[in-house]
């Protein structure tokens, strides 16, 4: 007898059909768009900030060459 209710619930959930798939589509497509946003995102972020750096110690004083400004030492 349990599993005859259990299968009656899957049907039951079944039977929502093409409600449940555009829902679950729908939030499968904002879920991916998400992701795909947070990696550009993080992307642009890492190479901006670097950029910024630059930009602001290049303006700073004293004035370091941008070869000064690359080099490890």
């Amino acid at each position: 007898m349990a599993l005859r209710g259990v299968s009656l619930k899957a049907k039951g959930k079944s039977s929502k059909g093409s409600k449940g798939s555009e829902d679950r589509s729908l939030s499968e497509s904002v879920k991916e768009w998400s992701t795909w946003a947070m990696r550009k995102a993080k992307i642009i972020t890492h190479y901006g900030f670097i950029t910024l750096v630059i930009i602001i110690s290049m303006n700073s004083e004293p004035k370091p060459q941008l070869s000064q400004l690359l080099s490890p030492i």
